[in-house]
């Protein structure tokens, strides 16, 4: 029998060096505000905004807010769902303020994902479950859409081509060798370059 573990005994169960860097305070909340679980206020709030990718602590503090608000049940802010954004925001890593804002959207989203699915396996009624499912279905594409711009985003717009098939007419020319892609300029890398004819 699988049981939960209490908050207090939440330790990284992934053997990698990740858990490790993403170590910071936990997030409770106590009479409608978020407390920074650990010793020293300041130290506290510095190492989670290095883990959750604020700028400042203004930025810190917003982000949680919204996150306390994204992880409502029956109308009251819940500390489970709160703990798991909270985790799940640490271990997208983000860099920068934007993706911050990102990783806090495709997180919420995420949730209310699991919230849809939850109601649509505990209901009969047909027209709730096609309601649910074109709910789910939108979800799930906006999550997939983030998950590329959070992509695109880290690799700075750079985009891979590949070429599969190539057809060189009579008279006509082709270069072969590996290609880079940065927005609208092509480079040839120099080691394979020559030209065929057919």
């Amino acid at each position: 029998m699988t049981t939960l573990p209490t908050p207090g005994e939440l330790t990284p169960i992934a053997a990698n060096d990740r858990a490790a860097m993403i170590a910071s305070p936990k997030v409770k909340l106590r009479r409608r505000r978020v407390v920074i679980d650990h010793p020293d206020p300041r130290a506290g709030e510095r190492l989670l905004a290095e883990a959750l990718g604020a700028v400042d602590r203004d930025a810190l503090h917003g982000l949680l807010s919204q996150l306390v608000k994204a992880s409502v049940v029956a109308r009251k802010p819940d500390q489970g769902n709160l703990s798991f954004m909270v985790s799940m925001l640490k271990s997208i890593t983000p860099k920068d303020s934007l993706e911050a804002m990102l990783a806090a959207q495709m997180v919420s989203i995420h949730v209310a994902s699991m919230r849809c699915a939850c109601r649509l396996a505990c209901t009969d009624d047909v027209p709730q479950q096609e309601s649910l499912t074109r709910a789910l279905t939108r979800l799930a594409r906006t999550y997939s859409a983030q998950m590329e711009a959070l992509r695109r985003h880290r690799s700075d717009g750079a985009c891979a081509i590949t070429v599969q098939n190539l057809s060189v007419q009579d008279g006509g020319k082709a270069v072969v060798g590996h290609f880079t892609q940065h927005a609208n300029l092509i480079a040839a890398q120099p080691d394979l370059v020559g030209a065929a004819t057919a």
